[in-house]
Order: structure tokens, then sequence, then C-alpha cells
């Protein structure tokens, strides 16, 4: 099996989820007879929450450069928003970081989708780091909520979701954004936040739900089997 590098903590509720999913999807194809070996790099959240772009880049950086020292064979970044790094430390690392936005694609090309809907906090929905390699890469339009509906989402993410909170109000709001984005042509969303998925099932709307969680523990789980 191969080794590869977990950066948590934003949140580690998320953290929590992807460690617990990449070791019971590996246990389900060797057996229980072993699991995956996992390096773990888990930082605070206030990093993200700075929104100081120089910093958050410089230190998922240093962070991949630890894990990579440490032998992994490739990055899985535990969340969607820090993907924003990717293209400034991928070119400075000698492993592949795995994009989440790649494990969305492939899902959202083999069944046929093509606009999605993005869902998440402020800096998922609006930076592009997403929306970016869909198009380019897998030819998928990507919409996000109107510009007055931005600030609520990003507050229900940071202030509820990622501290473990999952309130009906939450849920309401997101499944309305899902039947907004619906008018509007989507034919599948994006669960763009690890959380997410935990507030919302796939019994609760009649779009494609795109967990990014996990395509993106499968990508990883597909690595480490190869």
């Amino acid at each position: 099996m191969k080794l590869i590098g977990l950066i948590g903590g934003t949140s580690y509720h998320s953290t929590i989820v992807y460690y617990r999913m990449i070791n019971e999807l590996v246990v389900k194809e060797i057996g229980t007879q072993g699991n995956p070996p996992l390096l773990l790099y888990s930082l605070n959240i206030e990093l993200m929450r700075s929104q100081d772009v120089d910093k958050i880049n410089s230190e998922y950086l240093m962070i991949a450069q630890k894990l990579e020292i440490a032998g992994a064979q490739a990055i899985v970044i535990c969340a969607n928003t820090p993907h924003m790094v990717y293209e400034y430390v991928q070119p400075k690392i000698n492993i592949p970081m795995l994009h989440i936005a790649d494990a969305i694609g492939k899902a959202a090309k083999k069944i046929g989708l093509k606009k999605l809907g993005l869902l998440g906090n402020k800096p998922t929905m609006t930076k592009g780091f997403i929306p970016k390699i869909l198009k380019e890469k897998y030819q998928i339009h990507t919409i996000i909520p109107e510009a007055h509906c931005l600030s609520q989402a990003h507050t229900y993410v940071s202030k509820e979701l990622t501290q473990g909170v999952f309130s009906e109000k939450a849920k309401s709001f997101f499944l309305n954004q899902m039947q907004l984005l619906k008018k509007r042509g989507a034919d599948g969303i994006i669960l763009g936040c690890t959380e997410l998925p935990i507030l919302i099932k796939k019994d609760d709307s009649d779009l494609q739900l795109l967990s990014t969680t996990d395509l993106h523990v499968q990508m990883a789980v597909d690595f480490i089997l190869e």
C-alpha cells in the first residue's frame, strides 16, 4: 500500500470523517487483517480563518514538505477550501496533491452531468479553484448562489457546521439554495464543504448530490491501493 499524508484540522470534524472513511474503504478491499498506514498533520483552523493568503500558502507548503520528507507519496487535504493553496504548493513539492476538483470532475463526467451548483463557504464558492479545474479539464460549468446569499452560506459553514452544529435552519437554507440552483439549470449539486454531507443526505433532494468528501476519499483509497 502507498503511504499518503493527510492535512487536516479544517475542521477536525471533517478530518475525523476522512480518517475513518479511508480506513473503512481500504479494510473493505484488503480484509480486516490490516489497515492503511497514514501520516496526519492536523493544523489549527484559525489559520484559515485569518484569511491571510500568504500565511496560509506558506503554512501548507511547510506541512506538505514535512509530510514528503516523512515518506508520504501523495498529499490529501481533508477539506475543500484549503485547496486554494494547490497552485502555490504543488510546484514546490515532488509528490502529487490529490485535488478534490479532479475527484468531482471524474464522477460528474461519468454520470453525464454538465452544470453543477456549488455550495460551501464563501472562498470555496467564489475563489474559483474548483470551477476552474471542472471547466478546463472536464468541460463542466459551475454556478453558485446569488450574491446576497453567499454571506449567509458562509456564516452557516463557519459558525455552525465546522463547529459541529447541524441545525434545521441551516439544512433548510441549503436545501432552498439547491432548488434555486436547479431553477438556473443545475443538474447536480456539489456539496463543497466537508460537513455538508453530514447535514444533507441524498434522500433530502431530487438532485444528484456530489459529496466531495466521499469522492475525495475514494480518490485517496484508489491511490493507496494502486
